[in-house]
């Protein structure tokens, strides 16, 4: 693939590659011939086991409902007053700036970068030029930090989600690597329990990456249901239907 465009399908060999230069935007959707669907990603700050299921990177509880800079409308930037827990450079290019209490409720602003930011510092993030503030800013105002789902993606851990789930690893990507995960159609999933064949299925589990048979806990996440009766400790066929 060249560019940054990813075709609408593919074969199904071309999504176990995996590379160290962005082929296509993050969070692409990409099909293949035999109905599957799966999306680009880059790995976190570990390599993604095969059979796993992967969510976005961990929720940072201080990076959200910050004091607002005073923004007038149609500024190119917004400012805000940073909790205790350092911004890095980028940490949320890609992502979101959500403003969460009025002036400005309800808007979300795509962040194209941003410099580094100490605890307690101001952080300034840059839009992108076609997404400038639309309602004035205030101190009252409050703004969360939202980073881009499938940049810096992991393996969901054991018991409880720290981010959104974003699919299964379908080839081993190292870390800080670029390639697909797959969201939907017949895949491999790692599996806890015996669920038996047609059950719907959930994460997190009792083991980091795996999915259990669905308990209708108010904190799991349906992710599919099971094509054969399953085995635990085993990667197995699972119908995936991950939005």
């Amino acid at each position: 693939m060249n560019g940054t465009s990813a075709p609408s399908t593919y074969t199904s060999g071309n999504v176990l590659n995996f590379s160290t230069t962005r082929q296509a935007e993050l969070g692409a959707l990409l099909y293949t011939r035999d109905s599957r669907t799966f999306r680009y990603v880059k790995a976190g700050v570990a390599d993604l086991v095969v059979g796993n299921v992967i969510q976005g990177p961990a929720e940072v509880p201080l990076n959200q409902q910050l004091t607002a800079v005073i923004t007038s409308v149609g500024s190119r930037t917004i400012s805000a007053v940073n909790g205790a827990t350092a911004i890095t450079a980028n940490q949320y290019a890609g992502g979101w700036a959500i403003v969460d209490t009025a002036p400005g409720l309800g808007y979300a602003y795509p962040i194209a970068s941003h410099p580094a930011a100490a605890g307690a510092a101001t952080v300034v993030l840059t839009l992108p030029s076609d997404a400038l503030v639309q309602v004035a800013l205030t101190g009252v105002s409050r703004v969360s930090l939202v980073a881009n789902p499938y940049n810096g993606v992991i393996q969901a851990p054991a018991a409880t989600l720290t981010g959104s789930v974003v699919g299964v690893a379908v080839a081993p990507i190292p870390a800080g690597q670029y390639g697909w995960v797959q969201i939907s159609g017949p895949g491999a999933v790692l599996v806890t329990g015996t669920p038996i064949v047609g059950a719907a299925v959930v994460t997190p589990g009792s083991v980091a990456g795996g999915v259990v048979v669905d308990g209708a806990a108010a904190a799991t996440k349906v992710i599919g249901s099971m094509l054969v009766t399953g085995v635990t400790g085993k990667v197995q066929g699972v119908l995936l239907d991950i939005q």
